[in-house]
């Protein structure tokens, strides 16, 4: 078998192929561009062990490799990916300090040795790659709205520190818009009451603000709110911000949910799991069948106990290791408080560990390890969840 690996780069790879038994340098390391003349170049050099067993590899980094992997899945190469923290241990084991091109191909050709350091790519799991992609851009947003909605609270406790006592919705359509035209205080007390009538009014979708121009007037008169223009226009730029990301979101929404429904994974039948939450862990952890059993899943989701339990050592608090990935992570807590709620079973064994003296978040780890288990095994066997599965 030959081993070629590439050490990736953001204009140019190195490549370099070895036998995969005796060690032998098949293909001396070569560079080649990202472009079609140096796929082609590629191409023409390892061509002739294309129909031998094979195995092409480079390390999961970013987005360099997406064009290069789409030309080497078309010419039917086998492609797999290495986690990159894999090669960084090797070449410190090694000696290897300064990074070097060529002896980071020949490198990453030897861990193809190793079924240990890579990941099989398909177009299945590119696929996959595309969703965790989508999953990962609507979690990113959710957290950007997150932080904007919280400087629009600062903002406004300068301008108008009262707005929120007043018996509206907060983020509201009407709160939004009516803030977008009138972000103080000061702007609203000497305001007409029908203009800020008008801006009150929506467009007749969703819950209706019982609000009215009147209430907020009033309120403005005697807010001691400072008439700052910066933190005017401040207000204004977060609000058009906030309302445009929630379109965004709003239709990554509709796309995952698109995703889930043409997958028709076993991991929406657990309850409590949402479209969102379960192809963010579906995409996360990609092909179950790269792991060996459930003990392997929740290793590489970074839910393993740092420290075990042994002798007369008792830890009530035991730290997680926290590697991986942590979008995998917060997406399993998150589903674990809503399976909790709706699976009596799952709820007993919160209950259990609780009782045993457990912190709420140390329960919650219990949990998150339970659900993974279960998560294994619908996925490995491909079947719906089940209540006498977890008992």
């Amino acid at each position: 078998m030959i081993n070629i690996g590439i050490d990736v780069g953001k204009f140019k790879h190195c490549a370099s192929g070895m036998d995969d038994k005796t060690g032998e340098i098949l293909i001396k390391p070569f560079f080649f561009n990202n472009d079609q003349k140096g796929f082609d170049l590629f191409y023409s050099k390892t061509k002739q062990y294309l129909h031998r067993k094979h195995a092409v590899g480079m390390e999961d980094t970013g987005h360099y490799m997406v064009n290069l992997t789409d030309f080497l899945l078309d010419k039917k190469f086998t492609v797999k990916f290495i986690n990159p923290r894999s090669t960084c241990l090797r070449r410190k084991e090694l000696g290897m300090s300064a990074k070097n091109d060529r002896k980071d191909s020949i490198l990453i050709a030897e861990m193809l040795s190793e079924k240990k350091f890579w990941r099989s790519v398909t177009r299945t799991t590119q696929e996959t790659d595309k969703l965790r992609e989508i999953t990962r851009l609507y979690h990113q947003l959710q957290e950007q709205q997150n932080e904007d909605m919280n400087r629009l609270q600062r903002a406004l406790d300068i301008v108008f520190p009262e707005v929120n006592k007043l018996s509206w919705t907060r983020y509201s359509k009407a709160y939004m818009q009516f803030l977008a035209s009138y972000p103080t205080a000061a702007s609203i007390a000497s305001e007409d009451i029908r203009n800020l009538r008008n801006a009150l009014k929506t467009d007749g979708r969703g819950r209706q603000c019982k609000l009215t121009a009147e209430d907020i007037k009033e309120a403005a008169k005697y807010s001691v709110g400072e008439d700052n223009i910066a933190v005017a226009l401040e207000v204004q730029s977060i609000i058009a911000i906030i309302t445009t990301r929630k379109q965004q979101i709003e239709n990554l929404e509709n796309k995952i949910e698109e995703f889930s429904l043409k997958l028709n994974s076993p991991i929406i039948s657990i309850p409590g799991i949402s479209h969102i939450t379960g192809m963010t862990i579906i995409a996360e952890i990609g092909d179950i069948h790269d792991f060996s059993d459930a003990a392997h899943l929740i290793s590489y989701a970074g839910m393993e106990p740092l420290v075990h339990q042994s002798g007369k050592y008792d830890a009530a608090h035991m730290p997680i290791s926290k590697h991986g990935s942590r979008y995998l992570r917060k997406a399993l807590y998150q589903a674990v408080f809503t399976v909790c709620k709706y699976c009596p079973t799952f709820n007993a064994y919160y209950t259990k560990k609780r009782n045993q003296g457990k912190t709420y978040r140390c329960a919650q780890g219990h949990c998150v390890r339970k659900l993974l288990r279960v998560i294994y095994k619908l996925l490995a066997n491909n079947i719906v969840f089940d209540e006498n599965l977890v008992k």
